[in-house]
């Protein structure tokens, strides 16, 4: 692009063309006020703060005049205009405006700087009142100078629309849209709207103090699998604000309200300080040498007789260290591979379906693509619920004209916004997705250059999907056959489409198959690899389960997806662990309920899992636990896990302790302790070191980034990955395989990872869902997240979030409830095949007639018992997505 050539302050400074005067400014070494001014948001220029002298022919303000060749702006000229403008804002605040300390307050740094200060001997403005209504975001409408930053950060950056300004004149301030208090408007609590803020007029209960902040920590956020850079602003061991870090980090200085808020869990009076044991059937206090002590003696008993007698469920929201070092002590001291991770019960199919297809169980392109697209896919996912960031971003990017076809049951925000919103019936995704196909091979959109020179399977598939025609895949999904057509053709006629997707591909009886039936859509459009597309991306749920699987703890392969049944692997970890690894698989999560109801299975590690609130059948859960004659559980409280356990490990959370994470696009990232944990808290990875220690065995790995590393030498795919890089450089992707390797944001750009160098088409024909409803059970469930909780609800059920969303509902479409007589918030039964539940009615059009939706966030909603044990043939993932109940007025 051409340059622009101009002079500021008599010096001569190039920008590109296109830049505005500040940036010129700006590239010259100098600073300007502008406090209507975002550079994430549109222009207005309605402060006047920054207006420079063009020419000396007059002023304009420098945010929005373009740069233009040859122009002279006298910056220093026109510095007394600029402090005029400054002046007559702080004229109309209260004093009270510039008091608030320069890092929480633009407007206080710009007086600062112009030598402004609050006029004396004037009559004070008439005082607006504040609105403290809401959790988190505070208004105090004294302090708003009506620049509307904050309206275009709702709108622009979150795509909410919550913001609105009112009044006229100097009565002009924020509000919410619906008129009424901030806490009952449609505020997603983001905090994007303090961020901008540059007054104070928005601030969060952390900075409302006006006690110095002493620490920063940058950080990655603990909930979503997003991987959002967060820096943690502390005053002594007391966390007062959390904001989203900007440039560079995957969230682009945006958040959630999880990510950004939710941290008082923290300091919550239910948290476990203390190891428990099971004593004459009560959990009673322990110390931690008892504890470790007592695990330690059982489980030695248990290697020494039968080591597969022992299993472990790793966790999804621990680091990656301490992950490789509990799937290390699964397979090096207790001399079993029975370990496995919550990714079994998401995104299980994502690996198997991915690797099978492309070579690698990861998303194959960085989030930043999006950028570069001009049709998203969305598939079985609400991402403004379940990654929030994520879904800002594809809001944002369909503003800016890419397409949008959404592929899901529910009506969900961004279904509202999309040029195609296909509603399967639940269960049809597999002849959902060959009918995109037949029409992009009908229709001449494949790109036969790329298949032929990168794929293999074409001729295979192309005869199953004769079978396929819109108006035969409109009788089995319920898809008009006209919108698939249409859906297909957005999708094909794009010249860099992208795929993103979620558990409603995954958590079917043919979850794997619906992975690779959706990854040919890409294949034939050329669109993943050497193409030009935005590939196949999956929307990992938690924070670290793409780093869980990474990091070995699944049955059937080590670190860096290595299988267990290769020899030439098995020696690799073998030869730096001094150990041999057991050559066969061990069990899955499923499997592992299953030996303990059977009688096989001697105890259970947990780590970090609530699994009797988070997984399938929750009935027969609570049967395994039972049977297991030792249950070991790490956690933050006592969940309904840790309360049926045997031993209680009081463990560290996420801000609390250092390691790393893996981001749902593969992007390692650092994670820094901000405060330390409670007295007589520990980390998983120093609980798995003591009983390890207590049981003779050395783990080695003395820290997290010795684990890191000894991680790296036995996993080809991360031997480039260390914290000491990622302190320096910050995020890599994987694969990274030596430190000369500046990871691969972009897979298979040159070959895919398969033997043959080759991505495998699938033609993989629809069959039918594990339930069907009928008479006795004429509704199907969906499960799913919601915006305002976290997985089990554990950590957000203990924070201000809790007054955001007090309780799961179940959402019915009107016509079904009024045929139920239901009006909203009415108790409502549910009954499965499985278990029951009673919910709060919640009437939307979000929800098909004859489907309903629940989350899975209270516990004590049981939502759960509700869902079959039916599981993904290949991987063992349960079919969450589709549940036959019944519904009846409580």
């Amino acid at each position: 692009m051409a340059g622009v050539k101009l002079f500021i302050d008599g010096r001569a400074v190039e920008v590109p063309s296109g830049a505005t005067l500040l940036e010129a400014v700006r590239a010259a070494g100098l600073a300007l006020p502008a406090l209507c001014h975002d550079d994430r948001l549109s222009t207005v220029a309605s402060c006047r703060t920054c207006l420079v002298d063009v020419n000396g022919r007059g002023l304009a303000a420098a945010c929005s005049t373009p740069a233009e060749d040859g122009l002279r702006i006298d910056v220093e000229a026109s510095r007394e205009v600029r402090r005029a403008a400054l002046q007559a804002i702080v004229a109309g605040l209260p004093p009270r405006a510039l008091d608030i300390p320069a890092d929480r307050s633009e407007l206080v740094r710009q007086c600062a700087e112009y030598g402004v200060a609050a006029p004396s001997g004037v009559v004070l403005p008439p005082e607006r009142g504040v609105d403290h209504s809401h959790p988190y975001v505070k208004l105090d409408r004294d302090l708003c100078i009506a620049c509307g930053r904050c309206v275009r950060a709702c709108a622009e950056i979150q795509g909410t629309f919550a913001l609105t300004l009112v009044g006229r004149g100097a009565g002009t301030v924020v509000a919410p849209g619906t008129g009424g208090p901030w806490a009952e408007s449609d505020c997603v609590s983001c905090g994007a709207c303090v961020d901008t803020c540059p007054t104070g007029a928005l601030s969060e209960p952390g900075l409302l103090n006006l006690l110095p902040l002493e620490r920063q920590t940058l950080t990655t956020c603990g909930y979503c699998g997003v991987g959002c850079s967060l820096e943690v602003s502390t005053r002594g061991n007391t966390i007062m604000t959390v904001k989203p870090a900007g440039d560079g980090s995957v969230n682009r200085g945006h958040a959630c309200v999880k990510g950004r808020f939710a941290h008082g869990f923290l300091g919550s009076a239910d948290r476990l300080t203390t190891p428990l044991i099971r004593r004459n059937g009560t959990l009673t206090p322990a110390t931690w040498t008892e504890a470790v002590g007592f695990v330690a003696a059982r489980l030695g008993s248990i290697r020494d007789g039968q080591p597969d007698g022992f299993a472990l469920i790793s966790s999804a929201r621990a680091t990656n260290e301490e992950n490789y070092l509990a799937q290390k002590f699964a397979r090096t001291v207790m001399g079993t591979n029975n370990v496995d991770n919550c990714s079994r019960l998401c995104h299980a199919p994502s690996a198997a379906g991915l690797a099978a297809t492309f070579g690698l169980g990861g998303g194959t392109n960085p989030f930043d693509d999006l950028e570069r697209c001009d049709a998203v896919l969305l598939v079985g996912a609400n991402p403004t619920a379940a990654h929030p960031v994520v879904g800002s971003r594809i809001f944002q990017r369909v503003m800016d004209g890419a397409r949008l076809v959404v592929v899901d049951p529910r009506r969900t925000s961004l279904a509202r916004y999309a040029d195609v919103h296909l509603r399967p019936r639940p269960g049809t995704n597999v002849a959902v997705f060959n009918g995109l196909a037949h029409v992009l091979v009908r229709e001449g959109l494949v790109d036969t250059a790329f298949l032929d020179l990168h794929t293999t399977g074409y001729e295979e598939l192309f005869g199953l999907l004769e079978d396929y025609p819109p108006e035969r895949v409109a009788a089995i999904s319920g898809v008009p056959a006209d919108d698939l057509v249409q859906a297909a053709l957005l999708y094909g006629q794009a010249l860099a489409p992208a795929i993103f997707y979620g558990l409603g591909v995954t958590e079917h009886l043919h979850g794997t198959d619906g992975v690779r039936t959706l990854s040919n859509l890409a294949l034939l459009r050329g669109a993943v690899g050497p193409g030009a597309g935005g590939g196949v991306n999956p929307l990992r749920g938690q924070n670290n389960v793409q780093g869980a699987s990474d990091m070995g703890a699944l049955p059937d392969l080590l670190p860096g997806y290595q299988k267990v049944l290769d020899p030439a692997a098995r020696a690799r970890c073998a030869g730096t662990w001094r150990v041999d690894v057991p050559p066969l698989p061990g069990l899955r999560i499923p499997q592992m309920f299953d030996a303990a109801r059977a009688g096989s299975l001697q105890a259970l590690w947990v780590i970090g899992e609530d699994v009797l609130t988070t997984d399938p059948d929750s009935t027969a859960v609570r049967a395994a636990l039972e049977a297991c004659p030792l249950v070991i559980c790490n956690d933050l409280f006592l969940s309904a896990t840790a309360a049926a356990a045997d031993v209680v490990f009081p463990v560290a959370a996420w801000l609390e302790k250092d390691g790393t994470f893996v981001n749902f696009d593969r992007r390692f990232q650092r994670v820094r302790q901000a405060v330390e944990p409670p007295a007589g808290v520990r980390t998983d990875f120093a609980v798995l070191h003591a009983v390890a220690g207590r049981m003779g065995a050395d783990l080695g790995c003395a820290t997290p980034a010795e684990a890191m590393a000894e991680c790296a030498a036995v996993a080809p795919l991360f031997g480039g990955i260390s914290h000491p890089r990622l302190d320096r450089e910050g995020p890599l992707h994987w694969p990274c395989g030596s430190a000369d390797s500046a990871g691969t944001p972009r897979l298979y750009q040159e070959r895919f990872a398969t033997p043959d160098g080759l991505a495998h088409l699938a033609a993989r024909n629809y069959l039918p869902p594990g339930e069907q409803c009928d008479a006795e059970f004429p509704f199907l469930l969906i499960t799913g997240r919601r915006g305002e909780h976290y997985n089990s609800g554990s950590m957000t059920r203990r924070t201000g979030n809790l007054r955001l969303s007090a309780d799961e509902t179940v959402d019915i479409e009107p016509g079904d409830a009024a045929a139920l007589g239901l009006n909203d918030g009415d108790p409502v039964r549910l009954g499965s095949r499985h278990g029951t539940a009673v919910l709060q009615a919640r009437i939307t059009d979000e929800v098909e007639p004859g489907q309903v939706f629940a989350g899975f966030h209270f516990p004590g909603a049981s939502v759960n018992s509700l869902t079959s044990r039916v599981e993904d043939e290949v991987t063992g993932c349960p079919e969450y997505k589709l549940t036959a109940v019944r519904l009846s007025r409580s």
